[in-house]
């Protein structure tokens, strides 16, 4: 993992410097910006593999930078914010966010779930290489991350192809959400219990054909999802 870039963006220069040193000392490369324009400026001239952001930015906040860098991009995006509500943290992961850490934090956690992140991220990578699925009516194409249903391209985040990816490439088989989250996130630390469930619900506007009969992301109540190809 050494010299991937990181982007820190934070309106605190004290978190920047904190952030940069731990993440500099742990053999990244790292850049900075103060406000989400600059911020957006930063990933297009410089892209990073992973981006610190802060939820609550000068001149472009930090969700929508959140949301303009995963229109483009599947680097990974991990969340700051002082605020504690639900909705704020949904509303980032429904945006394309991959993690949330709520301040004040702890620059060893932060720095641990950027590792984690990471890892995941390559490891997804390097299992899906080459690949591509077919399903009645669905196509899965890794290596252009592109899917298609009855021939038209649908577009999904990052975090979104990804389990879609998990769920196709073993159909049928039920998982739990902590099966998920450990599978697609990777996370080291617990988080939202809604995370998979929000994701899940936006697979499922933008792949089913009609919401009150789904053909390929079924539920199993009170154990988990599967993908099953022969609803469809």
């Amino acid at each position: 993992m050494s010299q991937s870039r990181v982007l820190v963006v934070d309106d605190d220069p004290m978190v920047v410097d904190v952030l940069g040193r731990y993440l500099v000392r742990d053999g990244f490369a790292v850049s900075t910006a103060h406000d989400g324009a600059s911020a957006l400026d930063q990933a297009r001239r410089l892209p990073p593999e992973l981006v610190i952001l802060d939820v609550l930015l000068p001149v472009i906040d930090g969700l929508a930078v959140c949301r303009a860098l995963r229109a483009k991009s599947r680097m990974s995006i991990l969340l700051l914010s002082a605020r504690h509500d639900e909705a704020t943290k949904i509303r980032g992961f429904s945006l394309g966010a991959d993690d949330y850490v709520v301040k004040p934090f702890s620059p060893r956690e932060v720095l641990a779930r950027v590792q984690a992140l990471l890892r995941r991220a390559s490891a997804v990578a390097r299992a899906t290489a080459g690949a591509e699925l077919c399903f009645d009516g669905l196509r899965i194409n890794v290596d252009y991350h592109r899917v298609e249903r009855d021939g038209r391209a649908i577009e999904l985040t990052a975090r979104e192809f990804d389990l879609l990816l998990y769920l196709a490439r073993q159909p049928r088989r039920v998982f739990t959400n902590d099966q998920l989250l450990d599978a697609v996130w990777g996370y080291d630390f617990a988080v939202e219990p809604g995370t998979v469930a929000v994701h899940m619900h936006r697979l499922r506007k933008k792949l089913e054909r009609d919401p009150s009969h789904l053909c390929y992301l079924k539920t199993v109540y009170g154990v988990g999802y599967k993908f099953d190809p022969d609803a469809a």
